[in-house]
């Protein structure tokens, strides 16, 4: 099947590297209208989408700027995906109110300032669909040293429920994909951060990552972007409010 999100206006936030890219990249291919945004803008560099914006999602002017100027360029959204996040490290005794804050505000308040910004031009025309990238760290399983990282991730889970619920029969779908660990920037950041705090090689906290999978594997972006290009589609049209795992069986 071709084509399956043609002619859509999509914006995807985070779009520089990792899932954001897999994701702007699988809908570009199927043939979406591909809006692409991130902090770092010179990530976005060789993406065929047919914007680029830097966006800084903690800014709600930034964020309704965007909105205003996308609107008058493109006319309303017919998919939103909400990449941005961040991986705090550590358990409740080591979470400062500085880590506990920025999650929070990264993690969850930014896919609020998103929705609440793009949603109503959804609603005008009673279509749209949502894609929030929460985690199967969340209200669905616990690991250690992911205090304020779950949080984070299980609040983005009752956000994805309460705005399918809200606006369920004026056209919106709203999902949250769950992923397990995904090879990504992302990772390899953590990764080097944790070999250097514990003195253990990388390829020794690399394994352990691995190990955590029953796969015995690590995900790829890709495998992420497939499930949100599903759910961005019309394929997925009685689909909403869920929690959908990406997890190579991590939540078993």
């Amino acid at each position: 099947m071709s084509g399956r999100v043609q002619n859509k206006v999509a914006l995807v936030s985070a779009a520089g590297q990792g899932i954001g890219r897999a994701i702007a990249e699988a809908l570009i291919a199927e043939g979406g209208i591909v809006i692409a945004t991130d902090l770092a803008d010179d990530k976005l560099a060789g993406l065929k989408a047919k914007a680029r914006h830097k966006l800084d999602v903690l800014s709600q002017p930034n964020v309704d700027a965007l909105a205003k100027s996308v609107a008058a360029e493109f006319g309303a959204l017919d998919i939103l995906v909400n990449c941005a996040g961040y991986v705090a490290n550590g358990s409740v005794l080591d979470c400062t109110e500085k880590d506990w804050d920025f999650s929070f505000d990264l993690n969850v308040k930014s896919m609020h300032r998103m929705i609440k910004a793009f949603l109503p031009a959804m609603l005008a025309k009673k279509s749209g669909s949502i894609v929030n990238i929460s985690s199967a760290v969340s209200s669905i399983r616990g690991v250690p040293n992911r205090y304020a990282y779950g949080a984070t991730k299980a609040a983005v889970i009752g956000l994805t429920k309460s705005v399918a619920a809200d606006f369920i029969r004026q056209g919106i779908r709203c999902n949250a994909i769950c992923p397990g660990t995904i090879e990504s920037p992302s990772l390899e950041d953590r990764i080097a951060a944790q070999s250097k705090a514990t003195g253990q090689s990388t390829a020794a906290v690399r394994q352990a990552f691995v190990d955590r999978q029953p796969m015995g594997r690590l995900g790829k972006a890709q495998e992420v972007a497939a499930l949100a290009l599903f759910l961005a589609s019309d394929e997925a049209s009685y689909i909403t409010g869920q929690a959908h795992l990406v997890d190579g069986g991590m939540a078993l």
